[in-house]
């Protein structure tokens, strides 16, 4: 798709479409290298764009106590779509001027005094974890940086679980991300320690739950033989391209548990009745 400003500028002059959108065309242009005034902007639809967010109430919060949850993570403003403006608008918002007074309101009616202290037997147990994940973190000294396993990892995710997947890509991953994942375990190093703040380990804590977290969305996609939302399987559409659904065996909600290390993960679902509005086939054209 291609965004062509051509009409703009000459029914309003360069200048104004400069004080509009300069920011934007300067990072599109050091991105593609390419004049935005000059040329037509390429563009794609993003997939979240097409996804609705979490329930949340006026305060922000979550059906948990406590999980509050913030920008476009939930549903409040844009519901089941999104414009991308819009989008970033509204986590702005809510972090500037929704947050700071609900979080607030929900931290004064919690007790302090409801016995768990740093000597909690959960307490102490994910304290250890923690200690042990990082000393060997420091300890491996091998000889890739997280940067190099963190594109491996989204080159992986964006050939095989991209926008549209199919069962031959998601296998394919599915196979992949393992055997990344054993090498990071094994031949990942870090500098700096622990004696002061130290973001090469803090990355490297987030690429392994990236790892863990991209094959479990690869083992979902693949368990999902329909296409709906930002899930696009290319085996399963119309004849006009259009998403084909499967209301029969996917009508549910699903929710993968985790079964300990080492062992596949479990996948709960609970069915979903539809009273009032009823499914359809969503078709652009």
């Amino acid at each position: 798709m291609y965004l062509d400003f051509k009409e703009a500028i000459g029914r309003l002059g360069k200048k104004l479409i400069a004080e509009r959108y300069g920011n934007l065309f300067e990072m599109y242009e050091r991105i593609t290298g390419e004049d935005p005034y000059a040329l037509p902007m390429r563009i794609f639809p993003a997939a979240h764009y097409t996804m609705g967010g979490l329930w949340v109430d006026y305060h922000l919060m979550s059906t948990l106590p406590g999980l509050f949850v913030l920008g476009e993570a939930n549903f409040s403003d844009h519901g089941a779509n999104r414009l991308g403006a819009s989008a970033l608008m509204q986590g702005l918002a809510d972090g500037y001027f929704v947050i700071p007074y609900t979080l607030g309101h929900f931290l004064a009616g919690v007790r302090a005094d409801d016995g768990i202290t740093a000597d909690h037997p959960e307490f102490q147990f994910v304290r250890s974890a923690v200690d042990n994940r990082v000393k060997h973190f420091l300890g491996i000294k091998g000889r890739r940086t997280v940067d190099s396993f963190h594109r491996e990892l989204g080159k992986v995710m964006w050939e095989d679980c991209g926008m549209a997947r199919n069962r031959k890509g998601l296998e394919s991953a599915r196979t992949k991300i393992p055997a990344l994942r054993e090498e990071y375990w094994k031949n990942v190093t870090l500098t700096g320690d622990t004696m002061e703040v130290n973001q090469a380990l803090e990355k490297a804590g987030r690429v392994a739950d990236f790892l863990e977290l991209g094959e479990l969305i690869c083992r979902d996609a693949l368990e999902r033989e329909e296409s709906c939302g930002g899930h696009f399987r290319e085996e399963y559409q119309t004849a006009e391209g259009e998403a084909l659904r499967n209301d029969a065996q996917f009508a549910h909600v699903a929710a993968w548990e985790y079964a300990g290390e080492n062992a596949p993960p479990i996948r709960n679902t609970e069915p979903l009745d539809f009273e009032y509005v009823h499914l359809a086939q969503r078709n652009y054209k």
